[in-house]
């Protein structure tokens, strides 16, 4: 009887630890990355999806860094993350001077709710469209979707110059 109280003890233990999250596997991958080019507001961002693979616990968040196409520093964020979220949605503030065909970096680093590392995810995005084609200035304003008068003059001209001073 002793041996048999034994063996169960031992097997609820080995259950309850096989519970805990030992592994410190991927928290997340990769689901989906995009440019978002809106051009009624005439603004480009990042777009990165990620599909969680384990529980999100409350307090985590994802630090993303995108390569700025103008040059210099880099675009940084900080998510909170949601414990019931089935998709984690990252996206940049505004850019500008998209290249088509070339890759621009992404990192992302997933923090637990202690703000220790739990994953490193490192991808590119590369765009069909040239941000050349977006307008520099908005085509709306306002809440009523009125023409934007710096665009669409009163004389009839317009001006749908993209962003300048690109580097090349």
């Amino acid at each position: 009887m002793r041996k048999i109280a034994v063996t169960v003890l031992a097997m609820l233990a080995l259950g309850m630890t096989g519970c805990q999250r030992e592994d410190h596997g991927d928290v997340a991958k990769l689901s989906g990355r995009m440019f978002v080019f809106n051009y009624r507001v005439a603004k480009a961002t990042y777009l990165v999806t990620l599909q969680p693979l384990v529980p999100i616990r409350e307090g985590s968040t994802a630090q993303t860094e995108f390569e700025n196409p103008r040059g210099g520093t880099p675009f940084s964020t900080v998510e909170k993350l949601f414990p019931k979220t089935e998709k984690v949605v990252l996206q940049s503030p505004p850019i500008e001077c998209v290249k088509k065909g070339r890759p621009y970096k992404v990192t992302i680093r997933l923090n637990g709710p202690d703000g220790k590392l739990q994953q490193t995810i490192e991808t590119s995005i590369t765009s069909d469209t040239d941000q050349s084609q977006l307008p520099a200035k908005p085509l709306v304003v306002g809440p009523l979707y009125t023409p934007n008068p710096e665009v669409f003059r009163h004389d009839g001209s317009m001006d749908m110059r993209p962003v300048q001073d690109c580097p090349a």
